[in-house]
């Protein structure tokens, strides 16, 4: 189940039911040197502008965040994160690939 997506419990008849939503909230954050990080280069659905996606992050959102926020400045651009994706404004795929393989993270790099 992807994160965001919830079971829709309409009615139970236990009065003792709790249900626990499936997914990476409390997710514990993997060390960066057991991390694959998939980076490629994305232009569907966005006008014919490019996006760098790094996308397999495992992590708790604050982690993700960081990450992002990291990215961002390190080439002057803007970003977001969509559906656990980090998406990084512009074609940056080399230079995000040799940051994140010098702060000790393993990646791939697809699409180019």
């Amino acid at each position: 189940m992807k994160k965001g997506k919830k079971k829709n419990i309409v009615y139970s008849t236990d009065p003792n039911y709790s249900f626990e939503y499936e997914g990476d909230e409390n997710q514990d954050d993997v060390p960066v040197n057991e991390q694959k990080l998939r980076i490629f280069p994305d232009r569907r659905n966005r006008k014919g502008k490019t996006v760098t996606v790094i996308s397999d992050f495992q992590g708790s959102d604050e982690s993700r965040k960081e990450l992002e926020k990291e990215l961002k400045s390190y080439c002057g651009c803007g970003g977001s994160i969509k559906d656990g994706d980090i998406l990084i404004q512009g074609n940056f795929v080399r230079k995000i690939s040799d940051y994140l393989r010098s702060q000790g993270y393993r990646t791939v790099v697809s699409g180019i």
